[in-house]
């Protein structure tokens, strides 16, 4: 088996946290090339996404460019299958956070399909920092769109689009 020297850190960024950072910073450490890939999830959730494809890539790029340990980090869109992406860039594995039982089930069955799909591609799994093991986007989308200050929750720049996308500050 060859080494792995480029990795994916694929998700929906929508926006990105400071859990996803703190993974991706992980990935960082084992590997000497990262490629996040932000994927367009159209159907996410039957509703789709709050940001655009366009505007998540751009909020991630700003994000993790603004970090001295992601700041080498390459920053694409994902729009078809995550294991012809890997093929695409060069990837040799996948890197996926996990926070509780319920992702790792989810995340299990995506690998044993990838492991189908593509058996050189390699899906390595990141046990998500305790302090960020209860953050994910739709929380910090629902406490954004009551006004409340999610900058502990997301980068500077992510939180002013939230709050531009929620109208601007609230009590």
């Amino acid at each position: 088996m060859n080494s792995i020297t480029h990795l994916v850190v694929p998700g929906t960024f929508d926006p990105i946290t400071y859990g996803h950072i703190d993974v991706i910073r992980h990935a960082v450490r084992i590997c000497p090339r990262v490629t996040v890939g932000v994927a367009a999830s159209c159907n996410k959730r039957g509703v789709g996404t709050m940001f655009t494809l366009e505007e998540r890539v751009k909020l991630t790029q700003d994000a993790l460019a603004s970090d001295e340990r992601t700041k080498d980090v390459d920053v694409l869109p994902l729009t078809g299958l995550l294991v012809d992406f890997c093929h695409q860039v060069g990837a040799e594995g996948v890197v996926k956070g996990l926070r509780a039982m319920t992702d790792f089930e989810y995340e299990l069955q995506q690998a044993s399909l990838n492991s189908k799909l593509a058996p050189d591609i390699e899906s390595i799994y990141i046990m998500s920092t305790p302090e960020y093991s209860y953050l994910s986007s739709s929380i910090v989308r629902e406490i954004a769109s009551f006004g409340a200050d999610v900058r502990q929750l997301v980068p500077s720049n992510v939180a002013a689009a939230l709050e531009v996308h929620f109208g601007g500050k609230r009590s």
